[in-house]
């Protein structure tokens, strides 16, 4: 036991670092992923559009921030953004936080994948109910927030779901850029201790509780939203 306490007690001063890792992991994800539903909804908006020039411009915006590391639209948000006001303001002393550099650019991505799951969402509507409420008079904003808005939702919810946990893991990329997440609190405690290997193993079971408790909270989430309903159905015409 005196040998046991011996181990632990190194760690134990520096367990506050992981702990405000993790409050700031949760920041971020939570605000990249308000940002991201915004950027996602529009995108599935445009993507829905009539507009041959909003189609095309949602289209590009999914591909390029699907098709690229968030490494690098991290890094080119963070650098990019100061490089910017710079140029367009000699004089200016605003810095862009590193905080809001990094859940800015993961939101891009965010939003460019919610537009896709949003927009089958959509398409997974059966076009009957759309037609019934049509005639049971509803005019076009009354169906989409009595019928097509919790349709929409419920399709979705799975795939942004799987969206959030991925990203709440992504927010280690924000220790690239000074961030002080989980990450970035777990190499200071190192560099103070030189414990890698046990301090890595503690931010794993830090990343493994807050996915767990978070699968449990979204699986009850979905469980509520799709009562009663077959997720797997519907064609949209």
């Amino acid at each position: 036991m005196v040998s046991v306490a011996n181990d632990i007690a190194p760690l134990v001063p520096h367990l506050d670092h992981l702990m405000v890792g993790v409050t700031i992991t949760l920041k971020a994800v939570f605000v990249i992923t308000a940002l991201g539903l915004v950027l996602g909804v529009m995108g599935a908006a445009a993507r829905l559009s009539r507009f041959p020039v909003l189609q095309t411009s949602a289209r590009i915006y999914a591909h390029i921030f699907r098709g690229l590391p968030e490494i690098v639209i991290v890094l080119a948000s963070y650098f990019g953004a100061s490089a910017l006001i710079t140029t367009l303001f000699p004089n200016s002393t605003f810095q862009l936080a590193p905080f809001w550099a990094g859940c800015i650019a993961l939101a891009l991505t965010f939003g460019a994948y919610a537009t896709e799951i949003l927009r089958a969402a959509y398409l997974a509507i059966p076009a009957g109910e759309v037609e019934a409420g049509k005639a049971f008079g509803m005019n076009r904003q009354t169906c989409f927030f009595r019928i097509i808005m919790p349709q929409s939702l419920r399709y979705a919810l799975a795939g942004l779901s799987n969206l959030f946990l991925v990203f709440l893991k992504d927010t280690s990329l924000l220790s690239v850029i000074g961030v002080a997440e989980l990450m970035r609190q777990t190499k200071i405690a190192i560099n103070y201790t030189s414990l890698p290997f046990t301090f890595y193993l503690l931010a794993a079971l830090c990343y493994l509780v807050l996915t767990g408790v978070t699968m449990l909270l979204l699986r009850t989430l979905e469980k509520h939203f799709t009562r009663g309903m077959d997720v797997s159905r519907g064609q949209h015409g």
